[in-house]
């Protein structure tokens, strides 16, 4: 440990910043009291807070650097506030959910509160340097749920510090010398996300200091009942490392009411972290909570009599004064002067926000209340126009929806009116309409010029001299010339590398060019994920594999809390552009059935969805994804890589846009679309059809997210009249959403002189074996079948029930 002499030598014991520290403490603490006040008094939803940990985050912000990386979580507001990053303005605006980037640079309002974020994107969406500025990644709700990410914030120091290609990107690392900070309350470590990054950052051995706010509770249940000894740190003892030459980690206790061994431990977990990039675990015990959890309950429920007590005398920012008093660094009138200003700082910065909130809402107000008394005027429904109007003048603290809703519910009143009474009211509401699309449903993916959404493809070129190869060998060809001209490109999972992946689209890679760039992991799907997003975060582009698509459910929690909502959480204040590659279809038995496509489908709005049919597709939606800067979920075909392709002359250059399918057999008849390993068997069902006297239309869908963006499947059911949905989901899942998107969203049911089909699997998982393949999911007779249903419906004498 540093010894108190060493700390006041280097000035950290200083007056001066002590009494900083105080004054930030009082003010996080008023902050905390009144923000809960306005939850209790209808101005915000709901409020939880940093109370009771202020002096552990002082210590800890006092080790942060610039280049540093907070990946915390909703009681982080005094660490926050520490490091210059949060104005007490911007905590209330958040509280408020003012959606002005301005008032809330955090999460423009999106998120509820103590959920923080730097804005790395500048206002194109494109990378600031984040090497000169205090990191934080945007806070999200679910426990546990920021700490896979943080192993990738970590891991892209190692990478940055020990790959010399990468040395020259002074705006995301100055050679890994940048510490992850993650955050988290002592409950929610015994989550199985914890213990899992725990792990593989001992394994990886990366700068990630932990933190655990440890005050004794999860809500309402005792760390006796959560925790193995009840600490934390005990439970852990065995990753504790015995030499210096030993992976593992340190692991520091402390007290968080104790400044100075708060501040002695914090500055040597950091350089440990720093300089040996070793991992670090401080478990902060014997905090307080004073307010309880949140503004959801009381903690007095819960807690005895006697606990407390404990907590009002253990509190930190009252032990903080008493040290200050005993040490002489001030005196009773100072620090009584301190709390006195705190209070109305505090009180200051509510008011400002609570009036720029609502100001920012009056002029729509205003004049939705000007336009309903002028339709009023001289018209029949005069009497409830005026009542409508009136209901909204009268309505306390009005929201954008009370106007909107009192402007649609004139606006249906005056439904027959022909003069122009109407149009003002029609016209505001168009503008607020698109004005609040823009405050909130905005940039779900990115808006950037980099945005894969305008990269218009380049058709794939091939020559007499073009190669036939078995599909895993154009993976391989495709993947080292990747590398080769991208630094930034890594690729991690299980198998990717010693013997390149499981069906050898990285064969012979790793060799070639380091384990530091194609690397093996352990089965650990959740933080296989975490790691691709905090190396995207970081600059890097990773490709981040799960060996079968099925077992995505492990990381499904990181991929659609936090991967997905990323860049709508932020506003387009960061973005994490990871490829997430898998492989699935057609493939046999319960939990490798391969398609479950829906799930994604409602999961990863955010994220586009791709899912081509052999490899030469899939590479060309690498192209376009490496160039763009959205996540992406990649699906190739299992039982393609076996299958012969020609190597497109243009491999590295040929890339194809997202959201436009392919029309892969023309026909008269029926439209069919599919997507992936179908499309082998729809199209040797179309050969047979056509047999039969039916013609068929074969699409392909290409990608699910986002789908077909131009309508031409649309343009080919005007020709046909007819459609069929076709995958390998259970009833209800892709097949269903596609029919959605094109008879309800694009309006293809004008067109249909049948009834909308779809095809999918069986509503169970499918059994094991060939039969089981067979009776389970689309085969070529069920297509067959039909199609041929449809034809005989709309033409039985031609074509005779089967």
């Amino acid at each position: 440990m540093i010894a108190n002499e060493q700390l006041r030598s280097a000035d950290i014991l200083s007056r001066e910043k002590i009494l900083s520290d105080y004054r930030l403490a009082c003010e996080s603490r008023q902050v905390s009291l009144l923000g809960r006040r306005d939850v209790m008094g209808g101005r915000a939803k709901f409020g939880i807070f940093g109370d009771g940990k202020e002096l552990a985050q002082l210590a800890a912000a006092r080790s942060f650097s610039r280049g540093d990386f907070r990946s915390g979580y909703y009681r982080d507001q005094t660490f926050v506030a520490a490091l210059g990053e949060l104005r007490w303005t911007e905590f209330f605006a958040q509280l408020y959910a003012h959606t002005d980037v301005a008032h809330d640079p955090n999460t423009a309002g999106r998120s509820m509160n103590g959920h923080y974020a730097t804005r790395w994107l500048d206002e194109q969406g494109l990378w600031r340097s984040q090497t000169d500025q205090y990191n934080s990644v945007c806070d999200i709700a679910p426990t546990a749920g920021q700490i896979p990410r943080s192993l990738g914030l970590a891991y892209a120091s190692r990478l940055f510090r020990h790959n010399p290609a990468l040395h020259d990107m002074p705006a995301f690392s100055h050679h890994g010398n940048e510490i992850v900070y993650a955050n988290i309350g002592d409950a929610s470590t015994s989550q199985g996300m914890f213990w899992e990054t725990m792990n593989a950052a001992g394994v990886l051995q990366v700068p990630l200091l932990m933190s655990v706010w440890d005050d004794g509770y999860g809500i309402s249940v005792p760390v006796e009942y959560q925790t193995t000894k009840g600490s934390i740190s005990k439970a852990m003892a065995g990753f504790q490392r015995d030499h210096a030459d030993e992976k593992g980690f340190e692991i520091f206790t402390v007290k968080g009411w104790d400044y100075v061994a708060l501040l002695e431990t914090y500055q040597q977990a950091a350089r440990i972290c720093r300089e040996q990039h070793v991992p670090v675990l401080v478990h902060v015990q014997e905090l307080t909570q004073p307010q309880g959890h949140s503004t959801s309950g009381s903690h007095e429920r819960y807690k005895s009599k006697e606990r407390l007590k404990w907590e009002a005398e253990h509190d930190c920012n009252l032990t903080f004064r008493q040290w200050i008093l005993e040490n002489g660094y001030a005196t009773n009138d100072e620090l009584d002067a301190i709390e006195v200003q705190a209070r109305e700082v505090a009180k200051k910065a509510r008011i400002e926000a609570w009036n720029a909130y609502q100001q920012s809402m009056k002029a729509d107000h205003d004049e939705a209340l000007d336009l309903l008394q002028r339709s009023a005027r001289n018209h029949p429904k005069a009497a409830e126009l005026m009542a409508i109007r009136e209901e909204l003048r009268k309505t306390n603290t009005p929201l954008r929806r009370d106007s909107v809703a009192a402007v649609r519910k004139a606006l249906r009143l005056l439904r027959t009116d022909t003069g122009t009474a109407r149009q003002g009211l029609r016209t505001w509401l168009d503008r607020t309409n698109a004005e609040n699309a823009e405050r909130f449903s905005s940039h779900l993916y990115s808006q950037s010029p980099e945005s894969p959404m305008r990269i218009t493809g380049e058709p794939a070129r091939y020559s007499d001299e073009s190669p036939v190869v078995d599909g895993y060998l154009l993976m391989q060809r495709y993947f080292d010339n990747l590398f080769s001209r991208d630094a930034r490109v890594v690729a991690l999972g299980e198998d990717v590398g010693q013997i390149g992946d499981v069906n050898q689209g990285f064969a012979g890679l790793q060799e070639k060019y380091g384990e530091i760039r194609i690397t093996d992991t352990g089965i650990r799907e959740t933080t296989i994920i975490g790691q691709g997003v905090g190396l995207a975060m970081r600059g890097l582009r990773p490709i981040v594999e799960i060996q079968y698509f099925d077992y995505i459910y492990y990381a499904l929690p990181t991929l659609t809390d936090d991967l997905a909502t990323l860049q709508y959480r932020t506003r387009g204040g960061q973005k994490a552009p990871v490829i997430v590659r898998t492989r699935g279809h057609r493939l046999e038995g319960i939990w490798h059935s391969g398609s479950p496509m829906g799930a994604m489908l409602g999961s990863l709005r955010g994220m586009h969805v791709l899912v081509p049919r052999n490899m030469t597709q899939a590479v060309g939606f690498y192209n376009t994804l490496i160039k763009g800067d959205d996540p992406a979920l990649l699906i190739e075909s299992l039982n393609g890589y076996r299958l012969k392709e020609r190597v497109p002359d243009n491999l590295t250059e040929f890339s194809l846009p997202l959201g436009v399918p392919e029309v892969l057999r023309s026909g008269t008849d029926v439209t069919l679309v599919t997507y992936g390993s179908m499309c082998r068997i729809v199209m040797e069902a179309a050969t047979q059809l056509a047999a039969m006297g039916i013609s068929l239309e074969v699409i392909d869908a290409q990608t699910l997210l986002p789908f077909d963006v131009h309508h031409s499947i649309v343009a080919s059911i005007s020709k046909t009249n007819r459609v069929v949905f076709a995958d390998e989901d259970v009833p209800g899942g892709a097949s269903a959403f596609m029919m959605q998107q094109v008879v309800d969203e694009q309006g293809a049911y004008r067109y249909l002189d049948s009834a909308p089909r779809t095809l999918s699997a069986k509503a169970h998982r499918p059994p094991y074996g060939s039969d089981g393949d067979y009776f389970s999911k689309p085969s070529v007779d069920d297509v067959i079948e039909v199609v041929y249903s449809l034809m005989s419906e709309a033409d039985p004498a031609r074509f005779p029930p089967l």
